[in-house]
């Protein structure tokens, strides 16, 4: 009988794999509302509170607009820890990969709006990282198949650089600060394109790669048939060669 499984003795077999099944669900359902998601649903309620926040009294009210930079600062803040807190702890769940690149768009995508409304950022700035922002999301789905293009160095510089450059904008400064932040501006405006360009060239070698592997793959699965192919058709003739002898010396007997 010790070739019974367990299941069927009525042993403790099975029962840890239902337990386990069950435990795996129940925990997957709770991770939605992990540290990392909840930080990411703030930064997105935060998202019309800092646009009311930036707007009020016109949008040029000092007082205002430093409670919108707090309201800004800790969108962005936020932003550096979900997304470690995720990876660290094993909280990444599939909310979290939709709903965090969102709120990180939608935050600075608000104030960069704002800002060019209110005249203090030209539009074409505006234009430039929400094109670029834009079309490396669409970038990323056009080769996901193929795989991932990973966050690069540079994209943490073009990031840091647009959260710093926007904070600096949304705060009422004047004098040194104010032409200070126009740099800070024009370095963030060099690396979103330079790293959108650099995002373009990794996506149009990933899909070349991927292109280049399915085809080796179909060829692998395409050989096994066109070397069976020569057997098949041998053997044919093998069999009508012996057909034929055995036909010539029948019609010699």
């Amino acid at each position: 009988m010790t070739g019974a499984p367990a299941s069927a003795t009525g042993g403790s077999g099975a029962t840890p794999v239902r337990g386990g099944k069950l435990g795996t669900a129940a925990v997957n359902q709770a991770s939605l509302w992990n540290i990392a998601n909840l930080l990411t649903m703030a930064r997105l309620v935060l998202v019309p509170g800092f646009v009311v926040l930036l707007l009020h009294n016109g949008g040029y009210d000092p007082a205002w607009r430093s409670v919108a930079w707090a309201a800004f600062a800790v969108a962005m803040i936020t932003d550096l820890f979900d997304g470690h807190l995720a990876r660290t702890y094993n909280l990444v769940t599939d909310f979290g990969k939709i709903a965090d690149p969102i709120a990180d768009k939608a935050i600075m995508g608000a104030a960069l709006i704002c800002l060019s409304y209110l005249g203090d950022l030209p539009w074409w700035v505006t234009g430039v990282i929400l094109f670029r922002e834009l079309g490396i999301t669409l970038l990323r789905f056009w080769v996901i198949r193929h795989g991932v293009i990973p966050a690069s160095r540079g994209g943490k510089m073009k990031t840091l650089a647009q959260g710093t450059a926007v904070g600096m904008y949304v705060l009422a400064l004047t004098g040194p600060l104010a032409t200070l932040r126009f740099w800070v501006m024009a370095v963030a405006v060099v690396l979103t394109v330079v790293t959108g360009l650099d995002y373009v060239r990794q996506a149009v070698v990933l899909r070349r790669q991927g292109l280049a592997a399915e085809r080796a793959a179909a060829a692998q699965e395409a050989a096994p048939a066109a070397a069976e192919a020569p057997g098949v058709a041998g053997g044919a003739s093998r069999v009508s060669g012996a057909s034929g002898a055995r036909g010539a010396a029948e019609a010699e007997r």
